[in-house]
């Protein structure tokens, strides 16, 4: 899914296909000949790159009925499936009018006997064939964007054991994750700072284990919730085995315990099917004295106890 390659610009395509063209020569009996072959050889070299590169774009983005139901929807709420549908469509059209345009053309050349003629339809050919393209090209750097996007999406693996980090922003579920598995997730002080899905992995017993950092959630209803957060809930809800959720009794991630608590009480309702091991960070900051385990992502504190708590529930 990953495997897109570079989208081009109108123009680029229309250089790159252009200048394969300029290089086409053909050498066959008389003048006329010659001339007809060059120009109808440069025809069908521009209109090939050109059918496909646009068709190379069609294939290689991935087909979102095929996809898993996370990505389908990560999809839909990071580009949006049906402007994608829409740009990978014109792509589509714009390759069939082109090669349309251009075999036309070719029929058109091989039946005449002027070379002034000739010249004079491959170059109207040109002007078409760019028209076409530069039609599309607000659907071309779309597709640039959302290549750029899909390429960021982490890889998953549907088959291994998989334990979600939840939590609001800033109660340290980056830390949690670098300590917990191979993820090294970018962590920083201010809230949103998990833009995208983080992927680790950790071993017991020589058994495989995918923990995954999501981004903070906020505590208001799903339909108000932003793309950021609405990818958090999408991980939550097609991947976890098991939810971590991470609470900061010390505050200092800038929410409250009351915001935190009813977080996790909407998480619970939204998500009941999901086992929940709630825990507390940032004991080296503060020790709340309730029952929940405690850890200090930061020092380590506690942390081996919690992937032993996590390996427990995924095995039940």
């Amino acid at each position: 899914m990953l495997d897109i390659p570079t989208v081009l610009t109108a123009d680029e395509i229309l250089d790159k296909a252009f200048r394969k063209a300029s290089k086409v020569d053909v050498r066959r009996g008389t003048r006329l000949d010659t001339v007809r072959q060059i120009n109808i050889s440069k025809l069908k070299s521009s209109s090939d790159v050109i059918v496909s590169t646009l068709g190379r774009y069609v294939k290689s983005f991935p087909s979102i009925e095929a996809l898993s139901p996370f990505y389908s929807e990560l999809i839909d709420v990071t580009i949006g499936t049906d402007r994608l549908k829409k740009s990978l469509g014109a792509m589509d059209w714009c390759r069939g009018q082109v090669a349309k345009v251009s075999r036309a053309a070719v029929r058109d050349m091989s039946s005449q006997n002027s070379t002034a003629r000739i010249d004079e339809l491959r170059r109207g050919t040109y002007g078409r064939i760019s028209s076409l393209v530069k039609q599309v090209d607000g659907e071309l750097k779309f597709l640039a964007k959302a290549r750029s996007t899909i390429k960021k999406f982490p890889t998953i693996d549907h088959e291994a054991p998989t334990t979600v980090i939840g939590g609001a922003p800033n109660v340290g579920k980056s830390q949690l994750v670098r300590r917990m598995s191979t993820a090294k997730p970018r962590v920083a002080v201010y809230p949103f700072t998990t833009q995208e899905v983080s992927v680790g992995v950790f071993e017991r017993a020589r058994a495989r284990y995918q923990v995954i950092d999501t981004p903070g959630l906020l505590d208001r209803p799903l339909s108000e919730r932003n793309a950021i957060e609405l990818r958090a809930v999408l991980a939550l809800r097609h991947l976890a085995d098991v939810v971590v959720f991470v609470i900061d009794p010390s505050e200092t991630c800038g929410y409250t315990r009351g915001q935190q608590e009813r977080l996790l009480s909407s998480l619970k309702t939204e998500f009941r099917d999901v086992p929940i091991i709630e825990v507390e960070n940032k004991v080296d900051l503060l020790d709340s004295g309730s029952s929940r385990m405690k850890i200090s992502a930061i020092t380590g504190t506690g942390v081996d106890a919690l992937v032993d708590e996590v390996v427990s529930a995924l095995a039940a």
